[in-house]
């Protein structure tokens, strides 16, 4: 006679196996829940095998989260208190020093450059290719340009981890990294209220920027969880914008989402240069803070919710936008991709070029590329786009190619420059899709080229930060900028 195996049982393997699985994978593939996953089950599966898909998707969808790291999670043995102005608590002055359990207030103002560029008043502040480590930390400002930790120049490091960071004044972030300098970062929890105070930030110089873990939120206008003037990656992450969007990317920089888990509600303005609201915008100001250059956003697993305006914004900047198998969702009621003009740049020259590459993707959206703007659409690996590509007509030169087994499924008309597609890659669903002018025939393989990107830049004269950016000012300008007076 058979022993009876329990339904809890089944799930605590299932669960468990999971796990496992996720430790074993790569960062491109350790995603959230996969726009593919979840898959119907045939009708002869139990109840407790249903229940066991439950428990996996769930597991899987959620890996980015963990425990909220709180204020009094953390033991403290010393406290650092510094309220002058443009003064530090703690520096590390191209020495190395180790810091553990300890509570660091800062006060005091400063303004402008001196703060934003070269971390005056942050309340930690490495330089000089110093090395500062910190561990349970609890990390506190209230102040104008006070930022909490602060990297700046090449060669310096700062590696901090379990710590807690709360910034309330305006124009203070969380982590800033400036002038090439190094950030490492591992489960914090970062909590900013201020405008123009993003939770990860960089300016001028940029650098690296690496976050794995942790919990990030920001409330304040002008204050995305990421503005990137560097190349920064965050690892199994959770990041909450409620008033601003989510990530930001200027000028020649990146960010890489892997596995991380993105909320963003953007309903404020910091900026009247542009009437869209989105989740994630990449865009060039012009303030020399970013290098001209093609930047890039890549997100592998995770998820995406998007709770106003548009998922995507593109302007005055070409872009890559590498999308594989993250679960994007737009609540809002905007569109998922618009590569257009704004107030960024010369009139005329200043639309978005973007390279979308979707791998084992789903899209749901429509997508508008306006006239002095263009798009290169791959869908690859069994990829899905449910959508219209300018369905108000043709505009900017669109090209969009659908690898065998991918699929575009049209909920509108739509305007397109050139395809490339296998006979089962488009549906129509009864609408109609142009192709160069020609009207498109379902179920027929076509054979196109793709947009030349002829630019990598934005355009126009330099613009007046901070008011003319949508979140900080930031930048990767090529070679680090040098403090005044130094050569």
């Amino acid at each position: 006679m058979k022993a009876k195996v329990s339904k809890k049982y089944f799930i605590v393997i299932a669960v468990l196996t999971a796990a496992a699985t996720a430790l074993a994978l790569t960062s491109c593939d350790s995603g959230g829940s996969s726009s593919n996953s979840g898959a119907s089950s045939s009708s002869s599966q139990s109840a407790s095998q249903d229940e066991t898909k439950a428990e996996t998707t769930a597991a899987a969808s959620t890996g980015a989260a963990s425990k909220k790291l709180a204020e009094s999670d953390i033991k403290i043995n010393d406290t650092i208190e510094n309220s002058a102005d443009g003064e530090h608590a703690i520096t590390a002055d191209g020495e190395t020093k180790a810091i553990s359990n300890t509570l660091v207030t800062k006060t005091g103002e400063a303004d402008g450059d001196e703060a934003d560029f070269y971390g005056e008043n942050s309340a930690i502040f490495a330089t000089n290719g110093g090395t500062l480590t910190l561990s349970d930390m609890v990390v506190k400002t209230d102040g104008t340009h006070a930022n909490a930790v602060f990297s700046y120049g090449e060669g310096t490091t700062v590696n901090i981890s379990n710590s807690y960071i709360e910034t309330s004044g305006n124009c203070s972030g969380g982590l800033m990294t400036t002038g090439g300098g190094t950030m490492n970062a591992e489960n914090l929890t970062i909590t900013t209220s201020g405008n123009s105070s993003a939770a990860i930030r960089s300016d001028r110089g940029g650098g690296t920027v690496t976050v794995t873990g942790g919990d990030y939120t920001t409330s304040g206008k002008g204050s995305p969880v990421i503005y990137s003037t560097a190349d920064i990656t965050v690892n199994d992450a959770t990041m909450t914008s409620t008033a601003s969007q989510g990530v930001v990317v200027e000028g020649k920089n990146s960010v890489t989402l892997n596995n991380v888990n993105l909320t963003a509600d953007n309903n404020t303005k910091n900026s009247d240069k542009s009437s869209y609201y989105q989740a994630v915008m990449i865009y060039q100001s012009m303030s020399g803070d970013a290098a001209q250059g093609k930047s890039s956003f890549t997100m592998n697993g995770g998820t995406l919710t998007n709770k106003n305006g548009d998922v995507f914004f593109v302007n005055n900047t070409a872009t890559d936008i590498n999308l594989n198998n993250a679960s994007i969702t737009n609540n809002g009621d905007g569109i998922f991709l618009r590569a257009a003009a704004a107030g960024w740049g010369s009139e005329g020259s200043n639309g978005g070029q973007v390279t979308l590459n979707a791998t084992k993707q789903t899209i749901n959206g429509d997508m508008v590329v306006d006239s002095v703007s263009n798009l290169n659409l791959y869908l690859k690996s069994g990829s899905a786009f449910t959508g219209a590509i300018n369905s108000d007509g043709q505009a900017g030169e669109v090209y969009v190619e659908i690898e065998d087994g991918s699929t575009w499924t049209l909920t509108d008309d739509s305007y397109i420059t050139s395809l490339t597609c296998g006979t089962g890659s488009i549906k129509l669903n009864g609408h109609k899709l142009y192709v160069n002018g020609k009207e498109y025939t379902e179920g027929t393989a076509s054979t196109g080229s793709a947009i030349e990107v002829k630019s990598t830049g934005g355009s126009g004269a330099p613009d007046s930060p901070p008011d003319g950016k949508p979140g900080e000012n930031g930048g990767k300008g090529g070679t680090p900028p040098a403090k005044p007076g130094e050569n």
